[in-house]
């Protein structure tokens, strides 16, 4: 017979935290810096900022999102800062949209960095303990219950289990009850949730196996270095003076791909066993093999977990397999002949959300102060995590202060473009930020995100005096320099035209501004110096900002014209209290999808699966007799 222990009220405060993962940390921070008593409960104290995955942030996108977090006056990015044992600007050879900063972590410190600063936060209490309940009182405040018997009264909760939700580990025929990297999962939680009328689904997601360094043959590899000079993710840190540590780049072998072909059958996800979907472009090496049999190999990525282990994550080798075919297969590798495993792959499967029950600031449709973020809406990744766990704690003290809440649209924030994506149309699989994404992405650079996102974030009272006075200084410089080389007037003199050339550019055959020549391809501010003798001392993220403005000037006035289109129907606001099914002509089919998802304009209803342009229209119609009445 199960113990049970009797509840009792521990506490009453404002927010509840539920899970202190990427998604907790920040909407925890949120919540506390905006005055709110917080508290924030999590299976181990040991979890808090875990890297259960890879050790990394940043990447492709997701490079962008950590900016925007910082410029909200969020934690993600000064942490990467103080923990990176290596830093790289990805997409160097592209255009500047898509020039994405990506760290290695020492994954350990940044835990005790993030829970350092969560413990020194005021207004914020963390707790170690399972939440099995939570219920909806009649005053519309909540009562957060543990396995501890404690329970809290709470005026807002925020939900951010990540991938601990009924979580179940699966290594071959061996399956069990588990949340990641071998911590306790949170079983109870599921069944209250649902009893609230929340819809739930299940997901999947993986993780390679964890090699003792000694045991690699380094030399067999391709070295990979962080850059020479280290851009730092955050607006407040100075520079970054660090020893990087190298990754490594090796492949899989036809030997690999042998054995992984001829144990297919106890592969928990090909035997059928894990029904649920897995993330699409973090695929297991068994999808890999299957679904791309012309492949001789595949291309894996060695990288240390920290200064102070042996531990190396094995990127590109997610798999399910049992741990005796594991041990073989990775000895097949190039440099891992003599692979000692520390940890080994494994799956894990958990409970989510359907994200189309949220409203855009990430509450709940259908139950007022209840918010959720992170992987438990069905996204992955860290970065998306904490931009919505940011977005939420914002939100709940907004709508606790009787606010209207802080909401990005498309044009605006890449974290604009992931909640639009996950609450508009939803997901099937775990999602990830890609700037493939962002329709406006030339204007949502990760160099810009403190010009776009700052003042709001001031205003919301999350950015403090010291980074928006840092904020209008860069600003300024900018404006000033701008300024400077519309004014700086470049004759066709014959030294002129030499250095021109010399510098492999075209003569000048008339006068031209600064502003104008620096708009050649083959020019840039290092070269032409000596065309500019008094230019001021700026920091290169500024003379790159200024670059960048001047090359893409014309591809920016155009996406800014398309945002002024997108932005006619994003203003069309739809009533919160209108029934859709007094508007006729509707489709059923759209009807109900605008009935569930309830959207908060047509710009966003026009992204609803299953909501056509004559439905769009027919909506319209309705809406000036709507208003007219």
């Amino acid at each position: 017979m199960e113990d049970r222990v009797r509840d009792f009220l521990a506490e009453s405060i404002d927010v509840a935290v539920v899970g202190a993962g990427h998604a907790g940390c920040e909407a925890a921070l949120a919540s506390a810096r905006l005055g709110m008593k917080t508290i924030m409960l999590t299976m181990s104290l040991d979890s808090i900022a875990m890297m259960a995955c890879n050790p990394n942030i940043g990447g492709t996108a997701k490079g962008h999102l950590v900016r925007e977090i910082d410029a909200l006056g969020g934690e993600m990015a000064l942490n990467i800062d103080k923990t990176m044992i290596q830093c790289k600007m990805l997409n160097r050879s592209k255009g500047p949209a898509v020039h994405s900063l990506r760290a290695q972590a020492d994954k350990k410190r940044y835990h005790t960095e993030m829970k350092k600063v969560l413990e020194n936060q005021k207004d914020l209490e963390i707790i170690q303990s399972e939440v099995t309940r939570l219920t909806v009182e009649e005053d519309g405040s909540f009562n957060v219950y543990t396995s501890l018997g404690a329970y809290y009264s709470a005026k807002a909760v925020i939900v951010t289990t990540g991938t601990y939700l009924k979580g179940r580990i699966y290594i071959g025929e061996l399956n069990y009850s588990s949340g990641p990297d071998g911590l306790a999962p949170a079983d109870k939680l599921s069944e209250s949730l649902m009893d609230l009328g929340i819809e739930m689904r299940k997901f999947k997601t993986g993780t390679p196996a964890r090699i003792h360094s000694d045991s690699i043959n380094f030399e067999k590899m391709e070295a990979q270095w962080g850059d020479d000079e280290i851009i730092p993710f955050s607006f407040m840190t100075d520079s970054i003076d660090i020893d990087q540590v190298p990754c490594y780049i090796t492949y899989t072998t036809e030997e690999t791909h042998e054995i992984i072909r001829n144990n297919l059958d106890r592969s928990p996800l090909y035997e059928g066993v894990i029904k649920s979907i897995g993330p699409r472009y973090c695929p297991s090496i068994e999808d890999k093999v299957v679904k791309f049999s012309d492949k001789d190999r595949h291309q894996l990525f060695v990288e240390p977990e920290g200064l102070d282990t042996k531990e190396m994550y094995i990127q590109g080798m997610s798999s399910s397999l049992p741990y005796e075919v594991q041990i073989p297969m990775y000895k097949t590798m190039i440099g891992l002949e003599n692979a000692h495993i520390m940890r080994p792959a494994y799956a894990i499967e958990y409970d989510c959300i359907d994200p189309t029950q949220l409203k855009t600031s990430l509450e709940l449709i259908n139950i007022k102060n209840l918010f959720f973020a992170g992987q438990v809406n069905g996204s992955s990744g860290y970065e998306e995590a904490a931009a919505q766990g940011l977005v939420a704690g914002i939100n709940a003290v907004m709508s606790l202060k009787n606010k209207e809440p802080l909401i990005f649209d498309r044009s605006e924030a890449y974290i604009g473009v992931l909640i639009d994506d996950l609450v508009t149309k939803g997901t099937n699989e775990p999602y990830r930020m890609m700037t493939s994404r962002a329709e406006y992405r030339l204007l949502l650079r990760q160099d810009n995100a403190d010009e776009r996102l700052t003042e709001k974030g001031y205003a919301a009272g999350l950015v403090t005096e010291e980074r928006y006075k840092r904020f209008k200084n860069k600003k300024q410089q900018i404006e000033d320099e701008i300024e400077r080389l519309k004014n700086i007037r470049i004759t066709p003199k014959y030294e002129v035209n030499e250095i021109l050339e010399g510098i492999g550019s075209v003569p000048l055959k008339m006068p031209l501004n600064m502003y104008e020549l620096l708009k050649r391809v083959e020019l840039n501010y290092d070269n032409t110096s000596e065309l500019d003798k008094d230019r001021p001392l700026l920091k290169k993220e500024i003379k790159d900002y200024v670059e960048t403005v001047i090359k893409y000037e014309g591809y920016i006035l155009k996406q800014i014209k398309q945002v002024e289109q997108f932005k006619k129907l994003e203003n069309k606001r739809i009533p919160k209290d209108i029934d859709y099914n007094e508007v006729g002509s509707l489709r059923l089919e759209a009807r109900q999808k605008l009935d569930k998802i309830r959207p908060d304009s047509i710009g966003q209803a026009s992204r609803i699966s299953g909501v056509s342009p004559s439905d769009i229209n027919v909506l319209l119609i309705y809406l000036m007799t709507y208003n007219n009445n």
